[in-house]
């Protein structure tokens, strides 16, 4: 029906709706729904394997502390047949445990606490500033993550042997920055990239020096960033375990938490209290389960932060 014809029946009052024309053939999406069914199947069985796999160890680990070490070596999958909490006074106060979590808390306050400042300013100046030798400052950083540790360790130990910090705390917090700098700077220039570039400048225009700009503007919004790789960093050396079992072989006081239970590990192979060999690895668990589970969160909104923006 032409416009002409359209507008005259309007006219008089009988405008009807055209009949529709025959269907045009629509493509059937049965087979791509079929595979996308599976796809979705199969990843979420992955998913559920993998979870599994994940939490099965350290619900097996948390069980075993509430055994007896008869029932850990006659019934090793089973339940305990009670709630047998004397193995967690045994492995705080008779194994050292609590002692060697302090010493781990000490360390790792000094070491976060440098890795986080220093690779964040490190981060923030290759990411914002244009300098000659910037890209291989960066990519001597992004090289130390190349570096395996166990080919490190002989000249560290003369190093640390020669400037007095052998066995001591300093020592180890400074290796545990250097060790963390590497992924820290790389994420962080990353996530400093991703920051919008008007915010920046507007504040050099208005007259904020650069540490001002960072600390008062840039570090508020890399907060998502920080977070997250500082839940990485916090697991990393909290952890670690080469580098105080062989930097750190001084007094037994001294030990860090991964340092002690390996020591109970052995002591509790001749002894015998395997229920208190699990509640000090439940202990150990403890930090690292509440910061995850507080900064999930967070954790998952700097990972995403990138990709977003």
């Amino acid at each position: 029906m032409s416009t002409t014809d359209t507008a005259d029946r309007a006219e008089d009052g009988e405008l009807r709706p055209e009949r529709p024309g025959p269907a045009e053939p629509r493509p059937s999406g049965g087979r791509v729904t079929e595979e996308g069914g599976v796809l979705n199947v199969f990843a979420h069985s992955f998913l559920v394997l993998w979870t599994v796999m994940a939490a099965a160890p350290l619900l097996w680990i948390a069980v075993s502390a509430f055994k007896t070490s008869a029932e850990v070596l006659s019934d090793p999958f089973g339940f305990p047949s009670g709630l047998h909490w004397a193995n967690f006074a045994n492995a705080w106060a008779e194994a050292n445990i609590g002692r060697y979590a302090l010493n781990s808390l000490i360390i790792l306050s000094g070491s976060l606490t440098g890795t986080m400042l220093l690779g964040s300013m490190a981060a923030y100046v290759i990411a914002r500033y244009t300098f000659r030798g910037n890209r291989a400052l960066h990519l001597l950083f992004i090289g130390g993550l190349m570096f395996p540790i166990f080919l490190a360790l002989v000249p560290l130990f003369f190093m640390l042997q020669n400037l007095g910090l052998l066995n001591t705390r300093p020592g180890l917090i400074l290796v545990y920055i250097a060790y963390s700098l590497p992924f820290t700077i790389f994420f962080l220039t990353a996530f400093f990239r991703t920051l919008p570039s008007g915010v920046h400048e507007a504040a050099i225009v208005d007259g904020a020096s650069h540490t001002r700009t960072f600390w008062q503007i840039m570090m508020p919004m890399a907060k998502p960033g920080l977070i997250s790789i500082g839940i990485f960093n916090f697991l990393g050396q909290w952890n670690q375990f080469v580098l105080p079992r062989v930097l750190n072989v001084g007094s037994r006081d001294d030990y860090v938490l991964p340092q002690g239970l390996a020591a109970l590990m052995v002591q509790m192979g001749y002894e015998g209290d395997w229920g208190a060999l699990y509640a000090g690895l439940t202990i150990a668990m403890l930090p690292v389960l509440v910061v995850y589970v507080t900064f999930q969160r967070q954790v998952q909104a700097g990972l995403t932060a990138g990709a977003l923006k």
